[in-house]
């Protein structure tokens, strides 16, 4: 018999949520290098469809790193000693890594006004570098930091971290969103994710969000296709 004193159990953060997130970022990252090269020269229209898309990533991006560093390392650093060189790491190669998407910001800019062979192809290296770039950030941090927090942040702190990213999402984008992180999400990652979500969010998904993803995938990737 348990004493109905006993402290509540403490419930870790769901930090598969983060990896499933990641996974948004680098597939879009591979993609846009891959797509940008595949443009012919001085097809402008096409050009401002993935300048778009890039301003976008980019956006969602730099909002994913900004609540790591304003509200979620703070919650961890104060529990860990010598690990916490790894959250700093992960500080650094934030600002490493804005550096990398300053650059692609310029290159985007020159590409998007006339379409020039040589400047998508410097445009579509610099999206190589930047890709490569993230995936090391991305691996290091699921692999080094994402167990810390599995063991010292609590669900409260974690969802307050999550409605922050919800909070600066546009409206009109919230679909596109969660189809983004689903797509390459295993059945059962879909299952759980789509489980912690209000009863209406999951309604709109199956009446109207699908198929609103798949058309702003068919625009981007230009029929490619998507697996939500």
């Amino acid at each position: 018999m348990t004493s109905s004193n006993a402290p509540e159990p403490t419930v870790h953060a769901y930090t598969r949520e983060m990896a499933m997130i990641h996974q948004v970022f680098r597939r879009e990252s591979r993609l846009l290098a891959e797509l940008v090269q595949d443009v012919r020269p001085a097809d402008t229209a096409r050009a401002r469809v993935l300048a778009e898309h890039w301003r976008l990533y980019a956006v969602g991006l730099h909002a994913h790193h900004t609540g790591e560093d304003e509200m979620l390392w703070p919650v961890l650093l104060p529990h860990l000693d010598l690990d916490a060189e790894q959250v700093l790491a992960m500080e650094a190669q934030h600002r490493e890594l804005d550096e990398g998407i300053t650059e692609v910001h310029r290159l985007m800019d020159r590409w998007q006004a006339q379409a020039l062979a040589a400047d998508r192809d410097e445009l579509s290296d610099a999206l190589r570098r930047h890709h490569r770039q993230l995936c090391a950030h991305l691996d290091e941090e699921e692999r080094e930091v994402m167990p810390l927090v599995a063991l010292h942040v609590n669900q409260e702190q974690w969802q307050a971290v999550g409605e922050r990213g919800l909070a600066e999402t546009p409206k009109n984008r919230l679909m596109i969103a969660l189809g983004a992180i689903l797509e390459d999400s295993s059945p059962q990652e879909r299952e759980e994710f789509m489980a912690r979500l209000p009863l209406p969010a999951r309604v709109l998904w199956r009446l109207l969000g699908q198929r609103q993803y798949r058309r702003e995938t068919d625009r981007i990737r230009g029929g490619r296709g998507t697996a939500a």
